[in-house]
């Protein structure tokens, strides 16, 4: 049995239909994801499989003993006073109940009287206490915090304390400790920077019990879920696979649905065609037979829709058609033939567009000798930087680490603490701000638009949102009450009559529903000037940025990578193995290095070597162990960009000769590491 099956589930309020006809069942070791528009029905359909909202309609029936873990979009809990590593030890209580009791347990051995039984018990109770990990729990919490981003200097901060994201990141650490059955996550990656989100999925991959989330981090969803349930206006869809295999599918599906709407349409022309011929002639029975059918066909289209009907046997469809079927006209019927439109599930889209009116220089920006941060506070330091036109550079790293803050030292808001910043020239620079501090909370939607292009009539502004999804009286809301989602729009609507040709782009999909990405993706794909964008949005990272720019909290450091961030991350992983591979190798040859200084064992004395012989031959060693490194590094970079080569075969050819000619490098110098050790 799963561990939930979900029967014809349906969700009203009031007359309105959130949704209906849900059909799910999660078994056991489940990866599933929910996608869809935003407000379509997916946080009230986690809040109902939750236990915390009730169906309209429909079954739900649940493993016997199921225990589910909820984590909502905002976190509340039930005392703030607790500290955060209060609030994690809640998930052990059975342990520190345990450990109570053996702590009594060997006091109590140290009376006569109650020795052997206090030590029988103590025996059972070790073992069981051992089992549910009473020894390791407190390593456990202590990753966990790690992995989501909290300092140890902040495990004793009350939760009244903590900011809206650092309450819903301690609310995930303790559903992660509790381990339930079933994790219902709602937009788990809120809140969490790129480094937390990689822990989490890294967490989630080894984790045994079943997830059901939403998210829109796409990325993410490819990394975790192994099943997409697409919810959209006209009822669900189930995909196997990831969010990858998922938009493939989903394009198939789509394709053969059009396919076979043609066909049938074309039958229908044939048949309106054979009628208009022969309805007044010698064939005028056939023919009346053939309008007959032909109604009770369109009839059910009436009235079960396109999507319903596509593709389906239509006697036994035209069954289901609740009213009686009277035969139409002929021209009632040509009239419904051609008004026909092809089949979708595809939600309302932005008509988004982004145009660089004037070319600018070749160089966009370029930084020397850069500190950024504020008079009292260092933030990180960067050398070089440039950034030339029609480049996208993608600046990540942790929270707080000063990526905003760049920004506006570029758009000149905040000075640089050392160094220069220079823009090049032609330059008009448009801003998308994370917080969308641009937008005036007291403004109309309309009074927005207005600000940025006066010489719009009211009537083109309100056409003009309607391509943002803005219709008819939503026009006239003031900033204030619009949701995340809807400022967003509003500020990429703003941003759009710009005419930038760069763009400062602040986590410009925050908020937005993945269709809502999807568009903004190929919009800044097909973008004829220069963005530097942050972002957590590993996709869309991927899909543009060109080079990588890397802030180093701890080092204080920003570092630029020439590259995709598949090969930045391939680096990255290859840099991380050689290391350990050479961190190995030393633990088994008792040579052992600390950053900036060689250390000479005991062992390695033994070997005859004078000091000054030893210093030199691990000085060499160490160049060599680096050398190692570069190059495995290389390869890896290599062997990625030959994973998805390009299309020009000159390409491939020079990237198998470097291939070559960096293997044959590595191999010599194994050879030199191997000498150098056997010396």
């Amino acid at each position: 049995m799963p561990l939930l099956n979900v029967s014809n589930l349906a969700k009203s309020f009031g007359p309105n239909d959130i949704f209906s006809g849900i059909m799910l069942s999660v078994p056991y070791h489940a990866r599933l994801a929910i996608v869809g528009p935003n407000g379509i029905g997916k946080t009230t359909l986690l809040r109902i499989l939750a236990g915390e909202d009730t169906p309209s309609q429909g079954q739900i029936s649940q493993a016997r003993g199921l225990k589910i873990g909820h984590l909502p979009q905002e976190a509340t809990f039930v005392d703030s006073s607790h500290t955060l590593w209060d609030e994690c030890l809640e998930s052990f209580t059975q342990i520190l109940d345990m450990e109570q009791e053996l702590a009594q347990l060997e006091s109590n051995m140290s009376d006569p009287e109650q020795a052997e039984i206090s030590l029988a018990r103590y025996g059972k109770l070790q073992a069981e206490f051992d089992h549910l990990g009473g020894y390791t729990y407190i390593q456990r919490i202590e990753q966990v915090l790690t992995g989501l981003g909290f300092t140890p200097d902040e495990f004793e901060y009350p939760l009244g304390h903590l900011s809206g994201g650092q309450r819903t990141r301690a609310l995930l650490a303790r559903l992660l400790l509790s381990d339930p059955d079933l994790l219902i996550l709602d937009e788990p990656t809120n809140h969490l920077d790129i480094q937390a989100v990689e822990w989490l999925e890294g967490y989630l991959s080894q984790w045994e019990g079943a997830t059901l989330l939403v998210s829109h981090d796409r990325y993410f969803l490819d990394k975790v879920a192994s099943t997409i349930l697409e919810m959209n206006r006209n009822g669900f869809e189930i995909y196997r696979g990831n969010y990858t295999a998922y938009l493939q599918q989903r394009q198939e599906r789509w394709d053969e649905r059009l396919r076979v709407f043609e066909a049938e349409r074309e039958q229908l022309e044939r048949d309106l065609e054979y009628i208009r011929r022969n309805i007044s002639g010698q064939n005028v029975s056939q023919a009346r037979g053939r309008l007959r059918r032909l109604s009770r066909r369109l009839q059910a289209i009436n009235q079960l829709g396109m999507q319903a009907v596509v593709g389906k046997n239509w006697g036994a469809i035209s069954e289901s058609v609740q009213t009686a079927v009277s035969m139409m006209s002929v021209d009632e019927a040509t009239q419904i033939v051609h008004g026909l439109r092809p089949p979708t599930n595809r939600p309302p889209i932005l008509h988004l567009k982004l145009k660089a009116e004037a070319r600018s220089g070749e160089i966009v920006l370029r930084a020397h000798n850069l500190t950024i941060g504020y008079p009292n506070k260092a933030l990180f330091q960067a050398d070089e930087i440039e950034l030339r036109r029609l480049e996208c550079a993608a600046l990540i790293g942790p929270n707080g680490a000063g990526k905003t803050t760049f920004l506006k030292t570029i758009l000149e808001k905040l000075p640089p603490l050392t160094g220069e910043v220079t823009l090049g020239a032609s330059l008009t620079v448009g801003y998308f701000a994370q917080a969308h501090e641009d937008l005036n909370p007291e403004r109309t939607l309309i009074e927005e638009i207005d600000s940025v292009a006066p010489q719009m009539l009211v009537a083109e502004i309100r056409n003009y949102l309607a391509r943002f999804l803005f219709y008819g009286e939503d026009v006239f809301k003031p900033v204030a009450v619009l949701s995340g989602g809807e400022r967003g729009r509003l500020a990429l609507a703003k941003l759009s009559l710009s005419n930038a040709n760069l763009l400062l782009l602040d986590e410009p999909t925050n908020h937005l529903d993945i269709p809502s990405q999807e568009i903004l993706q190929d919009v800044l794909a097909e973008y004829q000037g220069t963005i530097l964008l942050v972002s957590h949005d590993r996709y869309l990272i991927d899909a543009l940025a060109t080079q990588v720019w890397e802030i180093d909290e701890a080092a204080g450091r920003l570092t630029v990578y020439k590259g995709t961030y598949s090969e930045y991350h391939a680096f990255q992983e290859a840099t991380h193995e050689a290391q350990r591979a050479i961190s190995e190798s030393q633990r088994n040859t008792g040579i052992t290095r600390k950053p900036g200084s060689l250390k000479i064992n005991a062992e390695t004395r033994a070997k005859g070597h004078s000091t000054n012989e030893e210093r030199r031959r691990l000085a060499r060693l160490h160049e060599v162990e680096a050398s190692i490194t570069a190059l495995e590094t290389q390869l890896a970079v290599i062997s990625h960009k030959l994973e998805s080569p390009p299309t020009d075969p000159a390409k491939v050819q020079r990237l198998g000769n470097e291939y070559v000619r960096v293997q044959n490098e590595l191999d010599q110098l194994l050879l030199d590491w191997e000498k150098l050790h056997s010396e």
